[in-house]
């Protein structure tokens, strides 16, 4: 498969130039050139020439030994089917992108999904079905990525198809793909079914259940795995009999298989069954392969149900939720396994919202006292993220009798995820019980928390504290958290610092610049003598973060001093970090006109002279303030 490159010279090329003698005057030299046509169809030949050199060397890389120049080539298969044209894509491109198939995997993932982009490449919706040989070759590769995409085009046409071609040349390769000898053909096919089985009519309809419910009961596991999977979007497509004969015939196979690793699969298809049966069906027909699995002997599949729990419960009804869910629920919150218990503590939430609020209080609630002390790690850490739903929704009292103690147990615990999770549900806990109450509580934990060992716990605990400002209020703010907030900027860890001088000027937001006049910058100017260096650039970032939500006369007399002041440190990073404070504030001193002279008062004569300092980073951070225009 070659492209020609050679561009052949046009009729204008080939006739010799005519020349008169040398008879120009200066003013022909003065003149305009004219349009000279046999320029400009050298020109777009050219042009041509190289798009079709560009194209041969694409193909060229579809057979380079490179596994990157193969990619390349063949991300750009749309571009090599239009130079070629579509009868040379059906006849010289697919034909040797067939025998591509034995590349690397990473090669055929790109491929499966590039062949679906040469539809319109073809010559016509009626020559699409030239895609479909080495699709189905693709799909029957061992490399479970490469089958999916494989699958995911082939859906894709057929969708387009013609109706007759549907039936000429899809329904022979399903056919095929299902009878294959090996699993990998047969897993792929089942994917095909409920795409296929929309186009095609009722008597070959009849057909497709058939062929489907053989891979149901095909023997190998995988297979059986992929008709699981794919039974809950075929099922959609059956008519209301069909459903309840043979769709309901098939979810009662996967749910009693011998692998756990099929039955799972069936506890999500119990979802999509249960929205398309009335809730009288659900009962008399799916609540019993509900119930099996909730109590089926392997954990994998009790995990499943668990962690699906709610979507089926919406499935079922609320009636049938309220008779029959809670018990296996609360099972599950119990359940040997910890994997088990986990997936349920991640739905106590969304199943509280389907039950009634006394059996929420009575029933869940004594569980959810319990499992704040389980062994398993992730099970506590996935009932602290649930605590603050279900504060909101079991109101007050219960939330101050059970949930509570649960919050304030789980703030101390010893899993960091657990501790992250209940903090970061500050908001939804105090909605539930109020500032004051929480406030008693939270205090006490908060301060042993600003101290923990894991530095992110800490970094969450500041990350929390404008929004306990904002319902504190300033004056108590100030008593209790203020030194806390202000001991932070003292942490040995670089993000904490860092947090915490955003964490000021959120609370200047929250308190107002005259608060933070009076409560923080004194505070922040007393560090700027520091034994401490790290100290004294904390001063440095605090004073910048916190310029934006000052007003002019604090930034005059008290912010640009203090950072000016420390240009004149000893060290080397305070003083570059000088300049790098100074180039951050110009463009906020020039949007202020009651600011605009303290650039050429204070910044530039310090820039100025940092810009001549025997240290290079200092010289390099002034120089780029002042080049970059920032200065007047």
């Amino acid at each position: 498969m070659e492209v020609d490159t050679k561009a052949q010279p046009s009729s204008a090329d080939t006739t010799p130039p005519t020349t008169t003698p040398a008879a120009t005057t200066t003013a022909d030299y003065m003149d305009e050139d004219p349009v000279n046509p046999s320029t400009e169809q050298q020109q777009d030949s050219q042009e041509q020439s190289d798009d079709l050199f560009a194209v041969a060397l694409l193909i060229d890389e579809l057979k380079h030994e490179d596994v990157q120049y193969r990619l390349n080539a063949i991300k750009n298969l749309p571009v090599i089917a239009k130079a070629l044209g579509p009868e040379r894509t059906r006849n010289e491109l697919l034909p040797f992108l067939q025998e591509c198939i034995d590349d690397e995997d990473e090669v055929l993932v790109v491929l499966a999904e590039e062949l679906a982009n040469l539809t319109e490449y073809l010559g016509g919706l009626e020559n699409v079905y030239h895609l479909l040989v080495p699709l189905e070759n693709i799909a029957a590769v061992e490399e479970a990525s490469v089958r999916e995409k494989a699958v995911g085009s082939l859906c894709q046409l057929v969708g387009i198809l013609a109706p007759n071609h549907v039936e000429q040349y899809f329904l022979p390769l399903l056919k095929r793909l299902s009878m294959g000898e090996w699993f990998t053909s047969r897993t792929s096919a089942a994917g095909l079914y409920a795409d296929t089985y929309k186009r095609v009519p009722a008597n070959v309809q009849a057909e497709l259940r058939n062929m489907f419910a053989q891979l149901v009961r095909d023997d190998s596991p995988m297979v059986r795995r992929a008709a699981a999977k794919a039974l809950s979007t075929f099922v959609e497509q059956l008519s209301s009999s069909d459903l309840l004969g043979g769709g309901l015939e098939l979810l009662q196979e996967l749910a009693q298989d011998s692998q756990d690793s099929v039955r799972l699969l069936a506890a999500e298809d119990l979802v999509a069954f249960g929205k398309l049966f009335t809730p009288e069906q659900n009962s008399q027909h799916l609540l019993p392969i509900f119930k099996a699995l909730a109590e089926d002997k392997s954990w994998r599949v009790r995990y499943m149900v668990a962690s699906e729990y709610v979507e089926i419960a919406q499935a079922f009804g609320e009636s049938i939720v309220r008779e029959h869910f809670t018990e296996p629920f609360l099972s599950f919150l119990d359940d040997p396994e910890g994997e088990v218990r986990t997936a349920a503590a991640g739905r106590i939430t969304g199943y509280a919202q389907l039950i009634d609020k006394d059996v929420a209080i009575e029933r869940l609630l004594p569980c959810v006292r319990d499992l704040v002390a389980d062994e398993n790690q992730h099970a506590r850490a996935a009932l602290a993220k649930e605590v603050s739903g279900l504060a909101l929704i079991v109101g007050q009292m219960p939330t101050m009798e059970y949930l509570l103690p649960t919050f304030l147990q789980q703030l101390t615990d010893d899993f960091p995820d657990v501790r992250l999770n209940i903090i970061s549900s500050l908001d939804e806990i105090n909605k539930a019980i109020g500032i004051e109450r929480l406030s008693q509580a939270l205090l006490p934990a908060i301060h042993e928390l600003s101290e923990d060992k894991q530095w992110r716990i800490r970094l969450a605990i500041i990350e929390y504290i404008p929004l306990l400002a904002k319902q504190f209020g300033a004056q108590f703010f100030e008593e209790k958290l203020l030194d806390l907030c202000m001991a932070w900027l003292r942490d040995k860890v670089f993000s904490i610092r860092e947090a915490a001088t955003t964490n000021l000027q959120r609370l200047t937001q929250v308190f107002g610049a005259a608060w933070a006049e009076e409560a923080i910058i004194p505070r922040i100017k007393k560090m700027a003598s520091d034994d401490n260096y790290l100290h004294r650039m904390t001063v440095i970032f605090a004073l910048t973060t916190m310029a934006d939500a000052l007003p002019a006369n604090t930034v005059r007399d008290s912010v640009l001093p203090t950072v000016i002041e420390l240009s004149s440190d000893p060290i080397p990073n305070i003083r570059f970090n000088v300049a790098k404070s100074l180039e951050t504030m110009i463009p906020l001193l020039k949007q202020n006109q009651a600011m605009l002279e303290l650039i050429s008062s204070m910044a530039k004569p310090t820039l100025e002279k940092l810009s001549s300092d025997t240290d290079g980073d200092v010289r390099f951070f002034a120089t780029r303030a002042l080049e970059a225009g920032m200065v007047c």
